[in-house]
């Protein structure tokens, strides 16, 4: 037992020779391939056996048959262990392989189909990044096609809804320059209501710009969402009058938020606005207001009949109108998109069902102080 620490010492300084060589070697070979790095391992590992036993028996002046027994054991088990590191080797850069075919594809603008055979731990969690990308990046092409699709919309529209109000106001204009027009003073108010409402569609599409530019400045106060209602129905009381539309409270909590004021009354009036424009007369507009889960939900349910399933997911997006008779007069399609933008730019969403009779449309906010 005396002769442990001897033979410890004598086979340490045998491995420490061989792992030192075999450290060199790797650090050689390590941007090579991970079967030639296993077989480096394992000569190492064997080699370190093999010196550690030659420096105990000369150390120890061992028969040379002893020796050449020990010998021909590590040298078998290093063949063994060659042979398997190198099947390994090749099991892991065929999944490797497979990855990077997959991976080349998701590059090259195609889907990404992880590889169906077994893989290591870390090739495997590696593939699930991919499909998690994959799944990324299908779903950001298909809202691109859909943002592509309602510019283009929009620019249609646009162009329709600028023209048909130009023509006719030249058309005023050339009559009363040439004095052949029999009323001035109608020419005049109708001349001066469509540069309003041109004016108005310019000022949605500017502010639809600085929305979707990120350069909405918010300025949030504390403030009572009842307080925000009371002032959106009395600034869409008006029109509601004019078509015949009542506004009905049907239940507004005085729950406090944290909002710019003034671009969230623009919200409230935007929706006001359309369901007034999309009820009928003796039609009723409900507003409600309260919180839910942690957040403040406003809701605005008109008497429009419903939207078509197929279009509910197409009610928010740029330059939306629907179908004909949906489709205001006044209309360019931005007044959702415009509450859209400015709720999400207050960390909140939107969303929109269909009720009976008509469509509810919903405004969800962080309650003040719950920290979104």
């Amino acid at each position: 037992m005396r002769d442990l620490p001897l033979i410890a010492l004598y086979a340490a300084a045998g491995a420490a020779v061989a792992g030192a060589a075999g450290a060199l070697v790797l650090a050689a070979v390590r941007r090579r391939s991970v079967a030639v790095s296993l077989a480096v391992l394992i000569a190492v590992t064997v080699g370190a056996l093999l010196a550690g036993t030659l420096s105990v028996a000369w150390a120890m002046f061992l028969s040379a048959h002893d020796l050449a027994v020990v010998v021909t054991v590590g040298v078998v088990g290093a063949l063994a262990a060659t042979v398997t590191a190198l099947l390994l080797g090749r099991w892991v850069i065929g999944a490797h392989r497979a990855l990077e075919r997959s991976a080349r594809a998701l590059g090259e603008g195609g889907s990404f189909s992880p590889p169906t055979g077994p893989m290591p731990a870390e090739l495997a969690a590696l593939a699930r990044q991919f499909a998690d990308t994959n799944a990324k990046l299908a779903a950001s092409r298909e809202r691109e096609r859909a943002l592509e699709s309602s510019r283009r919309e929009l620019v249609a529209w646009i162009s329709h809804d600028l023209r048909s109000p130009l023509a006719g106001l030249r058309a005023m204009a050339e009559a009363l320059e040439d004095g052949i027009a029999e009323d001035p003073a109608r020419y005049h108010r109708q001349i001066r209501g469509e540069v309003e409402r041109l004016s108005s569609m310019v000022g949605d599409l500017f502010e639809l710009s600085r929305i979707q530019a990120g350069s909405l400045a918010l300025a949030p106060t504390r403030m009572s969402v009842y307080d925000l209602i009371s002032d959106a129905i009395a600034g869409a009381d008006a029109l509601a009058r004019e078509r015949g539309v009542l506004l009905a409270d049907h239940g507004v909590e005085p729950v406090p938020v944290e909002v710019d004021g003034k671009e969230m009354s623009r919200v409230l009036a935007n929706l006001l606005v359309n369901a007034i424009r999309h009820t009928p007369a003796d039609g009723t507009v409900a507003v409600s207001a309260g919180r839910r889960a942690g957040s403040v939900v406003l809701s605005v349910t008109d008497g429009c009949g419903g939207i078509p399933a197929e279009d509910l997911p197409r009610v928010f997006d740029t330059g939306w109108r629907g179908t004909d008779a949906r489709t205001p007069p006044a209309g360019a399609g931005l007044g959702l998109a415009i509450v859209r933008g400015i709720v999400e730019a207050h960390a909140g969403r939107t969303g929109v069902r269909n009720v009976p009779g008509g469509c509810r449309f919903e405004v969800i906010l962080p309650a003040a102080g719950s920290g979104g």
